[in-house]
């Protein structure tokens, strides 16, 4: 199968875990795209979606599901999100699709996350994948002495601004042994709007897409 059809393989596998007639969350990117309109097909409908994302949005508005914001929301039954990695323990390195700050939000109000990936994405150690960090522009900088001091290599993603507004680095040559110890130092950084681990907000669930069919991973 072609990357497209694994994705969609696990977009479809997804609707295992959304209950009819209640909220989900769902996130960003092209796996969550496949989702998104697998999501259209059930014949007993979700109450609305809450996005993680302007793009997700209006793919949802586009097939007539209701969006309702995050801050109207005090907690949801899952959400459902992709990643660029994810580990053995369920913790992930997203925000290659510039929506990570909105995906920690709502992945917060969740009761379960549910990952969908290729089986690409599952690693043995975080860090291949360039780490995206959302930052303030004035912090640049500094932040990215501060990388180089954990042997990091970090750059501007040009042309890139994320929904809320803000520039992002992506941080090279990282070995994330301890994805929850790093994530919270670097959430200490002044100048970090949010760091792409999600260790603190890893997936329960990972159904991961495979020429055998999707496999899923409890963690």
């Amino acid at each position: 199968m072609t990357r497209d059809e694994l994705k969609a393989l696990v977009g479809r596998a997804a609707l295992d875990h959304v209950l009819a007639g209640e909220l989900v969350g769902v996130g960003t990117g092209s796996t969550v795209n496949h989702f998104i309109d697998a999501l259209a097909s059930l014949r007993h409908p979700v109450a609305g979606a809450v996005s993680s994302s302007e793009s997700s949005t209006q793919r949802l508005l586009a097939h007539g599901i209701r969006v309702v914001p995050a801050d109207q929301v005090n907690s949801l039954p899952v959400y459902i999100d992709g990643a660029d990695e994810i580990d053995g323990s369920g913790c992930m390195i997203k925000g290659g699709g510039a929506a990570l700050t909105r995906e920690k939000i709502v992945a917060d109000l969740a009761q379960r996350f549910v990952c969908i990936a290729e089986a690409s994405k599952r690693v043995q150690v975080l860090g291949a994948f360039p780490l995206p960090v959302e930052v303030i522009a004035m912090a640049g900088s500094q932040i990215m002495r501060r990388f180089e001091a954990l042997g990091g290599q970090a750059r501007w993603r040009t042309g890139v601004l994320t929904d809320n507004g803000h520039p992002l680095l992506d941080v090279h040559g990282l070995t994330i042994t301890d994805p929850v110890g790093l994530e919270t130092e670097i959430n200490q950084w002044p100048g970090v709007v949010t760091v792409g681990i999600f260790a603190r907000h890893r997936a329960q669930v990972c159904l991961l897409g495979t020429e055998q069919g999707v496999q899923t991973v409890v963690f």
